[in-house]
């Protein structure tokens, strides 16, 4: 008998197929892009900002400086404004040449410094002279302060006849810029520095009275 050998049939292998890991390196490229996008968009931020601002540095003045008087470092500090064509502005870089430059006429505080404002120590200007004269209490305006327009008037002294009231007799006053304005005493009287046309220099200085200073309007 013969026996027939069936052969069996191999079982097929199941070949697992490696896939390779995916790395996120779509991820890590999208990441420096976006951060790259960032920086070129904050720098095109910045630059458009610093454009737009159209300020500039310039020099003003921290305190009251008399015309004749030499600028020191503390009379200045810089500030940012927007210019005007038609004024010429001092830039803070130049502050090195203001510094011990004299000003010719009244520097008020706070007020922007301009070139006009320097320059060497001719002064007073010409046709006009620069007189002190003594301001009891209660005769100075309030608001005088240097760089202000005055008029001075010319008051009899106390004690004396008052004259009559009359057009021709009432002394006219002087139209004056104030230079400085100095406290005497405790008791409200001061002295005050005046510019005057130099035809007026003689009257206020030698008035025979007392002067009384009120503000003046152009």
């Amino acid at each position: 008998m013969t026996v027939g050998v069936v052969p069996s049939r191999a079982q097929p292998t199941t070949a697992r197929a490696v896939t390779p890991s995916l790395r996120p390196k779509r991820r890590v490229w999208l990441l420096i892009v976006s951060l790259l996008a960032m920086v070129v968009c904050a720098g095109a931020f910045a630059l458009v900002y610093v454009r737009a601002d159209t300020r500039v540095q310039v020099l003003a003045v921290t305190r009251a400086v008399a015309a004749g008087q030499t600028i020191a470092v503390a009379d200045l500090r810089v500030v940012r404004v927007v210019p005007d064509a038609g004024v010429a502005l001092v830039p803070a870089s130049g502050a090195s040449q203001v510094i011990g430059a004299t000003a010719v006429v009244p520097l008020a505080a706070g007020s922007l410094l301009t070139e006009s404002q320097l320059g060497p120590a001719a002064w007073p200007p010409s046709g006009q002279a620069v007189v002190a004269i003594p301001v009891k209490a209660g005769r100075l305006a309030s608001g005088v302060t240097p760089g202000v327009r005055v008029l001075v008037i010319p008051v009899a002294k106390e004690g004396e006849a008052q004259p009559a009231p009359s057009a021709s007799a009432a002394p006219d006053p002087v139209k004056a810029t104030v230079v400085r304005v100095a406290a005497t005493d405790g008791a409200g009287s001061f002295v005050v520095s005046l510019l005057v046309a130099r035809a007026d220099a003689a009257r206020v200085a030698g008035a025979a009275g007392d002067m009384s200073i009120a503000v003046a309007q152009d």
